[in-house]
This record gives structure tokens, C-alpha cells and sequence, in this order.
């Protein structure tokens, strides 16, 4: 079997839980990981038979997609803004929307400078580390309510070579006379009512304490954590958040009943509102 033969048969195993350009995806990243193919170099190597060892990797990551578990829980790595991370069935899955939130965070201390950051309910780490790889002379400091993530944090900032402080602690319960320029947090946000909305993988292999919240109280963690920046920001200090798309209306008019001011709700990249900025 030669490589587009290849691509061409996961595609078609994987039709059952993945749409076709979701499946070429992940045959991408099985090609980049096995063969360190890039995608013009899948193009260029279309043809290429593959060796008897190389079969019989592809064929385990298949029967392993195939299951529904997810591709970088297959290798138990995933890469963020550049950097690479471990993941475990412990932690989310490091996910584009949040790299933007990132560029916006850089973007925004370019010109208003901050020299601590609180990153609370930080998992794997990404948060954290990334904002500490690219703001070196910023103390950063990250929490978390579970402490087999914080293990898996701990161990990411170690690879690379990231000076991140760690807490575990509940943010509801959690208090501290620590002050930050900027607290940042992408929380539990997705309702029960969302989950049929929601890829089976996820459901199955990610962690559902760091996904979901009751349909009752969507905001719980929101509200939580505006009543700790009330108290642990400096005068004039910055609160970001990762949120729900269909909640943007109603995190805004909770931050603006707390007092938080100039307050910008920003779409991602595809057009959803997904990231808050907010000022003490």
C-alpha cells in the first residue's frame, strides 16, 4: 500500500466518527509523528510504499482513532503556540481558540506592561507556561483544583524550561493576600445541555471536571473568579477570559454588574464570541 492508498483508507475506516476532512487531519498528523511528513511532503510522497514497521504503526493508530480516543492522548503529546506539551486523559486538550487568547494577552502587555500573572484552572499548563516562555521577566503563577493536572504542569514547565509557580487549590474557596497585574482563566464552561453538541473523544477521554457546569448556574467559575480579581488585582489590573460562545451577553453583564470596566467581548477566528478582556 503506498501513501495516498493510505490516506485514502483511514479516511474511509474513520467515516463513522469523523467527517472526511477531519479524518485527512488526522491522517496528517499520524504522517508528521510516524513518517515526519509535513502535508507538501505527503503530496510529494504519494506514492511511496510503505515499509512492513511503518504499516503497523499506522494501522495502530488507526484501531486507537477508531476507538475514539483522540490522537494526542495516542501520543500523549500536543503542541501549543509553538511549544510542546504532554497530555493525559487528566488534563484538556490544548485548543486553538486559546492560542488566540494568548496573542491576545501578548498583544495587549506590549503596550501596558505587567510584571505578575495568575492563570487559574491551568491544566496542562499552556496558559502559563507559554504567556511565562514569552514574557520572561513576569512572575507567573498558575492554579489548579486537580492535582493529577498540576502534576502534568509541573512536568510541562520542566521540558520547557519554564519558571511557573503552582498552587493547588478550589478558586471558589481558594483565598490569597497574593496581588497580579493580570489573572487569566479559561474555565469549566460547557453546559449539560451542550454535551450532545460535543465530539464522543471528548466526552470519553477529557476530563469533564475541567468541561462542564450545570445548566442552572453556567457562570458559577466566572463569578467565582470576578469576585477573587476584585480582591487579589492591582488598581487598573486585567482579567482575561476563555468563554462560552453562546454566554458572551451574559459574562459581560455580570462583569459590569461586579464593577469591572472597559469591558471587550472578541470573536475568534471563526466568528464565535469566545475571549473577554476586562479592567479593575
Amino acid at each position: 500500500m503506498n501513501v495516498k492508498q493510505l490516506e485514502q483508507y483511514f479516511i474511509k475506516e474513520l467515516s463513522a466518527l469523523y467527517d472526511g476532512e477531519e479524518a485527512k487531519q488526522l491522517f496528517c498528523l499520524a504522517a508528521g509523528q510516524i513518517s515526519e511528513w509535513n502535508r507538501s511532503q505527503l503530496l510529494i510522497n504519494a506514492t511511496t510504499q510503505l515499509s512492513a514497521e511503518q504499516s503497523s504503526a499506522y494501522n495502530y493508530i488507526l484501531l486507537e482513532l477508531k476507538k475514539g480516543r483522540p490522537m494526542q492522548h495516542i501520543f500523549a503529546e500536543a503542541w501549543f503556540y509553538g511549544l510542546k506539551f504532554k497530555v493525559t486523559e487528566a488534563v484538556l486538550i490544548p485548543r486553538p481558540e486559546t492560542e488566540e487568547l494568548i496573542e491576545w494577552i501578548l498583544d495587549t502587555v506590549k503596550t501596558q506592561p505587567v510584571s505578575s500573572i495568575l492563570d487559574i484552572g491551568t491544566g496542562s499548563g499552556c496558559i502559563a507556561i507559554t504567556l511565562k516562555k514569552n514574557l520572561e521577566q513576569v512572575e507567573v503563577t498558575a492554579l489548579d483544583v486537580s492535582a493529577e493536572a498540576l502534576k502534568v504542569a509541573a512536568e510541562n514547565a520542566i521540558t520547557n524550561t519554564a519558571a511557573v509557580n503552582f498552587i493547588h487549590s478550589d478558586i471558589l474557596t481558594y483565598s490569597s493576600p497574593s496581588k497580579y497585574d493580570l489573572i487569566v482563566s479559561n474555565p469549566p464552561y460547557i453546559t449539560e445541555n451542550e454535551k450532545k453538541e460535543m465530539h464522543q473523544n471528548v466526552l470519553d477521554y477529557e476530563p469533564h471536571l475541567a468541561l462542564f457546569v450545570s445548566n442552572e448556574n453556567p457562570l458559577l467559575f466566572y463569578k467565582g473568579i470576578a469576585d477573587f480579581a476584585l480582591i487579589n488585582l492591582h488598581p487598573k489590573g486585567k482579567l482575561f477570559f476563555e468563554i462560552n460562545e453562546y454566554l458572551g451577553k451574559e459574562t459581560v453583564e455580570m462583569l459590569s454588574a461586579k464593577g469591572f470596566t472597559d469591558i471587550i467581548l472578541k470573536q475568534d477566528m471563526q466568528g464565535k464570541d469566545r475571549m473577554i478582556l476586562c479592567n479593575l
